[in-house]
């Protein structure tokens, strides 16, 4: 079972594939609750968001809730601060326009549905390899370490432009800066080991740019992008094409293998695997929150006065098994008429690769479940890890048999 300890924040807490008790508690049906002042928040009240329609009121109005770092007063209003911070430069989810709008500009085009269906041979070829690596090392097999970490890894790589032969290093260290598990310092140094490399991947970049998305934007838009801010940029890909893929993976796999009915539909109609992908990415929604957001002005959300300089954390999960979006919102049903979940976000900072994170999530989970027709877990339910440490839910482990 996962390990809930009130050390992990209470909007990032979960019991298997739910929001936690706690939170549930914690909030008592309301949309908008208030949290006691933590670490990070400069003592400025923070409010949690969990209603479906309030988080989509707050993640679609950049105009009075801004992303990026303010300073100011605990009870007065929030002002723009002095300069970026170094780490953050780059990282389009904690821009407000007009930076954001320059920067997704650029980007959007690589990230065009065209230009990512071009990833999918790609996509098909690693599976297919990891798949074969799994299978001919026999069961028991740990899935997140054979195959729901690697897979997502690899298409990272090819993504950005990561020389096959620096690829494992390449996502050593970016394993390690990202990890929350390890303190501050250890992050610390794995950070300047990572930031160093993409450095290095840069200036490669800009002397020789390759196909990938970084060659891209160099040949492209060079003049444009500092390299900070494409460095910027890959750590971003990292953020998002790391943990939240291998954790929507890890766990989808299981809750099919749970949902038997569900998964012969499934293995039946291989044609309904958008949907169910659908479905199982507004059940789990793997992000606990996106970037929070600052007040830019007194607003009234759900009710509750929220004033200028105020701290906004969204749930993601909660707002996705709101009934305001879904009937019977904690049931797993790929039958259900689609709904417009925000497990990508919503609003400016929706996430920029949703197309190729649903390329990836359907052509591995039918390519793992038509390999494998018996696919089973090798553990009982209450021995598989959850991983909590982490801004993705997700699996530590799932030891599985075929």
């Amino acid at each position: 079972m996962p390990r809930e300890t009130t050390a992990v924040p209470v909007h990032t807490r979960r019991t298997r594939f739910d929001p936690s008790d706690d939170l549930r508690t914690l909030t008592g049906g309301r949309p908008v609750v208030r949290l006691p002042v933590g670490p990070g928040t400069d003592g400025r009240p923070v409010w949690l968001v969990t209603g479906y329609e309030e988080v989509r009121q707050v993640l679609g109005d950049h105009t009075r809730f801004s992303t990026r770092r303010r300073t100011g007063t605990p009870h007065g209003p929030a002002a723009p601060d002095s300069g970026r911070p170094e780490q953050s430069v780059g990282q389009l989810m904690d821009y407000d326009p007009p930076e954001h709008t320059r920067l997704r500009r650029l980007l959007t085009p690589e990230f065009t549905l065209r230009c990512l269906r071009g990833m999918e041979p790609y996509i098909t070829e690693t599976v297919t390899e990891r798949l074969d690596a799994m299978e001919g090392l026999g069961p028991p097999a740990d899935l997140v370490e054979r195959f729901a970490s690697p897979v997502p890894g690899a298409v990272l790589c090819e993504l950005i432009g990561v020389p096959r032969d620096d690829r494992d290093d390449f996502l050593r260290r970016g394993h390690a800066h990202l990890s929350a598990a390890r303190g501050r310092q250890r992050r610390a140094g794995a950070g300047e080991s990572f930031l160093r490399y993409l450095t290095g991947l840069v200036e490669r970049q800009r002397k020789e740019p390759d196909d990938g998305f970084l060659g891209a934007l160099v040949r492209d838009h060079g003049d444009e992008l500092t390299d900070e801010e494409l460095r910027g940029l890959c750590v971003l890909l990292m953020l998002a094409g790391l943990d939240n893929i291998s954790g929507m993976i890890g766990l989808g796999t299981l809750v099919l293998l749970e949902h038997p009915a569900e998964l012969a539909a499934l293995r039946a109609d291989p044609k309904t695997a958008d949907r169910v992908i659908d479905e199982l990415l507004r059940y789990l929604s793997v992000p606990h929150a996106p970037t929070p957001r600052i007040a830019l002005e007194d607003v009234v959300i759900g009710g509750e006065l929220v004033h200028a300089g105020e701290n906004v954390v969204c749930s993601l999960p909660m707002a996705n098994r709101d009934p305001a979006l879904t009937p019977d919102p904690d049931r797993f049903d790929p039958g259900r008429a689609p709904v417009p979940h925000v497990a990508f976000g919503h609003g400016i900072h929706h996430c920029l690769g949703a197309a190729l994170a649903r390329v990836e999530l359907r052509v591995a989970l039918t390519a793992l479940l038509t390999r494998f027709p018996s696919l089973r877990p090798a553990v009982p339910a209450d021995e598989v890890r959850f991983r909590v440490r982490s801004p993705a839910y997700g699996l530590e482990r799932l030891p599985v048999a075929w």
